[in-house]
């Protein structure tokens, strides 16, 4: 039965949830980030697992911001934490939930907890607190803390500040059943009376971290392995409640390419830094999933695959190494695997995000239709704009240094000859081919001799995609324009 229903009517999302809880035939997994800053990599490949796994099985894949630091937990940080599930394509279900809201009904199962002996009153002070773990170190006493209030009458009870302190039971142990570390045994001599409220009535972690997921319905927590210890504390909560117990799977977390701990000195920590360095969310999708998991040999997959085949028994039991290179490849797939239109507006969306100045139209439209040429041999979105600089150009064209230097080098009377066939040439790629070819037999050169300068006139660079790809793109008008323009600046050489 569950606690406090009424409670729950001041969110429909919450009473929706409770009334299903019971039942716990539906997945349900949620992702609780604490929101101090940008979303963390190994933050977004958890959420991902949750993502993966509940929609995968049709459950409900819920938000919860852990916002009780209020003196850390900023909008902007709230902000942040939403932008990064967005560009990552996690949609989650309902609003977000704002733990530090919950606050009451934390209390609510505190005094709950209390009132039916599974808790207690505890008054020590901290100093109190101190003398006792000193004293049980130098006893060598193993045991957790149990403090001397724990079992006493309330008669005794002082008119001074107390905390509210679990019950732990002291003989046995607590198992936790985990899918991805396998049975862990802890024995409970080891478990401290946990406080579940502090001395100013304000609610702890571990608590509100149980009640949540309690009330939340959520049925499987999948969370880094640095969890693993909380597990155990925050089912003396379930426990003392008669509640259903979620299934655990903790994962390992991510080190950086050199194999230590992942931090800002061996590698990118935030999810938008991605973004900004140009990888598709699709392409980071793959290799976070990727990332501690496997489906046999399977590198490259859809979002539909990784739904389909993402399991918890797969998830690998050894921290994991950020690999950029792998990064990159499985980038270079999915970017060459979109779809023109869908790959345009992720590049837009990445143009902003690193300030580029807005593209014209007619440079959109030029982008769509390069994107066929283009797309298969870059592995970020700088890449993919580089090798579209061309279009990207408005004439007067720039001249690269390394190119102008070779000007005097270029056989520049094959424009003389070519700009005037263009005017009535048939344009696509195949007739354009023909007629270079034709140029080039008329003045007796190879046509790796005559592109160089082609190149130049249409991109001001030697390194530019095919020739007849460019013309193509760049359309009759520009392309003769750009040749034109080019000859008269250099016609003295001519």
């Amino acid at each position: 039965m569950f606690i406090g229903l009424s409670k729950c009517k001041k969110n429909r999302y919450f009473l929706g949830i409770c009334r299903k809880a019971k039942t716990m035939s539906k997945v349900v997994t949620r992702i609780a980030p604490s929101p101090t800053g940008d979303m963390h990599i190994g933050t977004a490949r958890t959420a991902l697992f949750n993502w993966l796994y509940a929609r995968g099985r049709h459950g409900k894949f819920l938000l919860r911001i852990e916002d009780t630091d209020k003196g850390r937990s900023t909008q902007a940080a709230k902000d942040a934490i939403l932008t990064g599930m967005a560009w990552l394509g996690l949609d989650f279900d309902g609003d977000p939930i704002s733990q530090s809201e919950r606050a009451p009904r934390h209390i609510e199962i505190a005094y709950k907890l209390l009132e039916t002996g599974q808790a207690y009153k505890c008054f020590l002070s901290e100093y109190e607190i101190n003398e006792l773990r000193s004293l049980a170190i130098k006893n060598k006493s193993a045991a957790a803390f149990r403090s001397p209030w724990r079992e006493a009458p309330p008669s005794t009870f002082p008119n001074k500040p107390f905390v509210i302190r679990i019950k732990a039971p002291q003989s046995g142990a607590t198992i936790i059943n985990d899918e991805v570390q396998g049975n862990i045994s802890i024995q409970n001599n080891q478990l401290d009376d946990m406080v579940l409220l502090r001395s100013d009535g304000t609610p702890v972690y571990m608590l509100a971290v149980a009640v949540d997921d309690h009330d939340m319905g959520v049925t499987h927590i999948i969370r880094g392995d640095d969890h693993l210890n909380n597990a155990a504390r925050q089912n003396l909560i379930y426990s003392a409640l008669n509640w259903n117990i979620p299934v655990y799977a903790h994962i390992p977390l991510i080190h950086g390419e050199d194999g230590k701990k992942l931090s800002k000195r061996n590698l990118a920590t935030s999810v938008i830094e991605y973004k900004k360095m140009g990888y598709p969310a699709s392409a980071m999708r793959n290799y976070l999933a990727r990332l501690g998991w496997s489906h046999g040999d399977d590198e490259f997959f859809t979002d539909e695959q990784a739904k389909k085949w993402f399991d918890l028994q797969h998830i690998g039991k050894s921290p994991s190494r950020f690999d950029f290179k792998k990064l990159s490849n499985i980038s270079k797939l999915h970017i060459a695997n979109t779809d023109n239109a869908a790959l345009l507006h992720e590049l837009i969306e990445y143009l902003n995000v690193v300030d580029h100045p807005r593209l014209a139209q007619n440079h959109l439209n030029g982008l769509l239709r390069s994107l066929d040429f283009t797309k298969s041999s870059v592995k970020s979105f700088p890449e993919l704009i580089e090798k579209n600089s061309f279009i990207l150009k408005d004439r007067p064209i720039t001249i690269d240094p390394d190119v102008r230097e070779k000007i005097e080098e270029f056989p520049l009377k094959t424009l003389k000859i070519l700009t005037p066939q263009l005017q009535n040439v048939k344009w696509d790629r195949s007739e354009l081919e023909e007629l270079l070819n034709s140029v080039c037999e008329q003045v007796e050169l190879k046509f790796r001799t005559v592109a160089p300068i082609l190149r130049a006139a249409l991109a001001g660079s030697s390194k530019t995609p095919s020739v007849f790809d460019m013309m193509t793109v760049l359309g009759r008008e520009e392309t003769i324009e750009r040749l034109i323009e080019f000859e008269v600046k250099y016609n003295k050489e001519i």
